[in-house]
C-alpha cells in the first residue's frame, strides 16, 4: 500500500494546512508563494522537508517567479533543504511509481512560466512520457476541476486535455484554479485539483489523500 499527499496553490500558508496525515508522498502542484521570493522558497523548502512523508516532490507555479528568473539561486536552496525533490520537465521514479513534473501553463496575465495556447505550450506537452503513474502540472485541463466560480468559461488547457488522452497517465495532479479543487474520475485517468485556498487566498480546502492498494486507488 502506497500513502499519498496533494497540496497545491499554499502561497506563504503552508502552516495553516491540517488533514496532513504521513505517509509515502507529499506532491505540491505548484504555487507555493506570493511571488517566488528568495525567503518565501527558503521558508516553504525548511517546512516541506519536515512533513512526515517518505517522499516530498513538488513543482512551480505561476507566482513562484524565482524558479524562472533566478534558478542557480534556487538550486541552492534545494541543495540545502534536500532530499526534497523539485521537478521542471523532469521524471522521477519512487515507490515503484513514475512521476513526471511540470510547471508550464497556458498564457494567464503577465506570470511565470507562461506560454501561449497551441503549438508552443504543446512542445511542452510533448516532452510527457508514455505508461505515467503521475502526471503534475500547475493548471488542469480544460473542461475539468478548471471552473471559477461565478463563471461560466472553462480556464484549462485543451491542448493538455488532448495529451493526457493521448498518454493516459494513471493520475494528474493540478492547482491553479483554487475553486476547482476536487476529484474526477475519467475514463483512464484520476484527476485532482489539490487546491488549499479559495479565490480569495483564504485557506478554504483541505489536502486530498490517497492510498493505491494493488493499483487501485481510494480517495480517503
Amino acid at each position: 500500500m502506497t500513502k499519498i499527499t496533494f497540496i497545491s496553490d499554499t502561497h506563504n500558508k503552508h502552516n495553516h494546512l491540517k488533514n496532513l496525515l504521513g505517509g509515502d508522498i507529499l506532491i505540491h502542484a505548484g504555487d507555493i508563494s506570493s511571488m517566488g521570493y528568495k525567503h518565501e522558497i527558503q521558508q516553504f523548502c525548511k517546512w516541506f522537508k519536515a512533513q512526515d512523508y517518505t517522499h516530498k516532490i513538488f513543482i512551480a507555479g505561476n507566482h513562484d517567479w524565482g524558479f524562472q528568473n533566478h534558478p542557480d539561486q534556487v538550486a541552492e536552496i534545494l541543495d540545502f533543504y534536500a532530499p526534497i525533490i523539485y521537478l521542471q520537465d523532469q521524471l522521477i521514479q519512487v515507490e515503484g511509481l513514475k512521476i513526471w513534473g511540470t510547471p508550464w501553463q497556458p498564457r494567464f496575465y503577465n506570470w511565470a512560466f507562461n506560454l501561449d495556447r497551441g503549438d508552443q505550450i504543446q512542445k511542452k506537452w510533448d516532452l510527457i512520457p508514455n505508461d505515467l503513474d503521475i502526471l503534475i502540472t500547475h493548471g488542469p485541463a480544460i473542461g475539468i476541476l478548471d471552473m471559477v466560480a461565478g463563471k461560466f468559461e472553462p480556464l484549462g488547457c485543451q491542448n493538455l486535455a488532448d495529451t493526457i488522452l493521448q498518454k493516459k497517465p494513471k493520475i494528474h495532479v493540478c492547482g491553479h484554479i483554487h475553486t476547482g479543487h476536487g476529484h474526477f474520475k475519467s475514463e483512464h485517468t484520476w484527476h485532482f485539483n489539490a487546491s488549499i485556498l479559495n479565490e480569495s487566498y483564504y485557506p478554504h480546502f483541505e489536502p486530498i489523500n490517497i492510498q493505491l492498494v494493488d493499483g487501485e486507488l481510494k480517495v480517503l
